[in-house]
């Protein structure tokens, strides 16, 4: 079956252009449009898409508030990918505490656009290392870290969880812990269903905050 995606946002020009290009694709197809968040949410309830593509900024409601509701809702639950003109913006954090699966740039290529609706799709997350440095950054500017030991996780789990949280892929977590590529796929699996997260971009959100990785040059 095709993955089902919505685009949301308030150019038209940008909708009709993501949407031709996904809908280009044999296994994505567009199922609606929504030009503000408060018809994203509509939409969403009426169309249960696996993937939404989101605007921050938008009038009525903007990509956050929007994803909250929409999440909130319960299952189906879709996977979110917040749209976004640099990749360095101030919203990163907020994002991800909203739910959102990852981020892509506007100006990103027709490839790489159906490759982050493929990978969120999967489960995973789309977060580029420059995303997860500015994670650091804003959440050490949000609030002191306090350490949590996470005690359900075995010391193996917690190690693929500190590079999870650095955005390391799987394969690059093998390469430097020497596993199998399907041993961390399993670790990451099991660190998910352990902590009751939906995807590796909660697990990140979970490491900063339990203290697992701190801020600094080094994690």
């Amino acid at each position: 079956m095709a993955i089902r995606v919505l685009v949301v946002d308030d150019q038209e020009m940008v909708r009709a252009g993501f949407s031709a290009l996904l809908d280009a694709q044999p296994d994505l197809e567009v199922v609606g449009q929504a030009g503000d968040g408060a018809e994203a949410v509509e939409l969403a309830a009426e169309l249960c898409p696996d993937v939404i593509l989101m605007d921050v900024r938008m009038p009525v409601m903007d990509g956050l508030a929007a994803t909250r509701r929409i999440l909130a809702a319960g299952p189906p639950e879709p996977r979110v990918i917040m749209l976004t003109t640099f990749d360095l913006d101030d919203y990163v954090y907020s994002a991800l505490r909203a739910g959102a699966s990852g981020f892509l740039l506007k100006h990103s290529t027709p490839d790489e656009l159906a490759a982050a609706v493929r990978v969120v799709a999967a489960g995973d997350a789309l977060l580029a290392p420059s995303v997860t440095r500015r994670l650091v950054e804003d959440f050490a500017r949000v609030q002191p870290v306090v350490p949590i030991t996470p005690v359900r996780l075995t010391p193996r789990e917690t190690d693929v969880l500190r590079k999870v949280a650095r955005g390391l892929s799987n394969r690059q977590i093998a390469a430097e812990l020497v596993l199998a590529e399907q041993t961390v796929k399993s670790h990451v699996s099991n660190i998910l269903t352990k902590l009751d997260l939906r995807d590796r971009a909660q697990a990140v959100v979970y490491a900063y905050e339990a203290g697992v990785v701190t801020p600094g040059p080094r994690h």
